[in-house]
């Protein structure tokens, strides 16, 4: 029987509506700051600036989000950061930033991973050998060094899109490689078939038999890469935002959120601030069981025909 991914799927589905529609889970903005609540501990009740004596209550479906606390009173279900911005909300919002970057980069490599996989099978000789050269010396540079030089020689504070097509960029075209050389085996072996043999022997073009023939047999490579590249690429954002070459403050992205929870007091004493790195493991989890189906659906209908 064919393996069915629907437990991943839901796991992803569920984890991905809630960053789409974090403007109606998030009780507040982003960058909102309540002074009065530096380092909140999560609570899952409204509560009152320190001291104050204010009836405290959670509304719901009002202003255009699920729930909130109307001022001055608070409601902070994973706590507060050192200026008083609300975790949860930053957390869902910064999601929202690094999964885009994941996606985005992940099209961005296959675009080139397969055009390349897919022009080196095909026409082999020297646009192979070019081709498959020019992805070793991919892997050959020092990205992290080259990286430190480019942002190095960018101004100190980028605009946040520039900063996020930066990462992008950058990630991308580090990625195709490995799908290009799966692509190019693949095509490889298609190309010398009999169906593909016979419809070239009767003039078909090498643009009709790339359409027709090949790219639908490389679809379940694409597929399974696509899912094992994501999370790959959540992390290569998650990591140069935590390193301060990526997305910056004050709009938030797991890597920069991240990075307040390396000071040793913020850790011990705010454990809330790991809340990021805490939802990137099930979002990896599915990501990865996720490809894990599709090989095995893959396989079996191998065993099939």
């Amino acid at each position: 029987m064919t393996p069915r991914p629907r437990a991943p799927l839901v796991l992803l589905a569920l984890l991905h509506a809630a960053l789409l529609f974090a403007g109606f889970l998030a009780p507040y903005d982003y960058d909102e700051q309540h002074r009065d609540f530096s380092y909140a501990a999560p609570s899952w009740h409204a509560r009152a600036p320190g001291g104050s004596a204010t009836a405290c209550r959670v509304v719901f479906l009002s202003g255009g989000r699920l729930f909130a606390a109307p001022p001055p009173c608070g409601i902070f279900l994973l706590g507060t950061d050192a200026f008083g911005r609300d975790v949860f909300s930053r957390v869902l919002y910064g999601g929202r930033i690094s999964v885009l970057a994941g996606i985005s980069a992940m099209l961005l490599a296959l675009g080139i991973g397969t055009a390349a996989g897919t022009l080196a099978g095909y026409f082999g000789g020297w646009t192979d050998r070019l081709l498959m050269r020019a992805g070793e010396l991919f892997l050959a540079l020092p990205w992290l060094y080259l990286l430190l030089a480019v942002r190095a020689a960018l101004p100190l504070n980028i605009p946040t899109t520039e900063a996020f097509l930066l990462v992008v960029a950058i990630v991308g075209s580090l990625g195709w490689v490995r799908p290009a050389r799966l692509i190019r085996g693949v095509v490889l072996s298609v190309r010398e078939r009999p169906y593909v043999e016979a419809a070239r022997g009767f003039g078909a073009s090498p643009a009709y038999l790339i359409r027709r023939h090949i790219l639908p047999e490389i679809r379940g490579v694409i597929l399974t890469q696509a899912t094992l590249l994501i999370p790959q690429f959540i992390l290569a954002e998650v990591t140069l935002s935590f390193l301060g070459l990526g997305i910056g403050e004050p709009v938030p992205s797991w890597g920069n959120m991240l990075a307040e929870a390396r000071q040793y007091f913020a850790l011990v004493d705010h454990a809330w601030l790991l809340a990021p790195g805490l939802l990137l493991i099930p979002l990896l989890l599915g990501y990865f069981l996720l490809a894990d189906r599709w090989v095995d659906r893959d396989v079996s209908r191998g065993s099939q025909s």
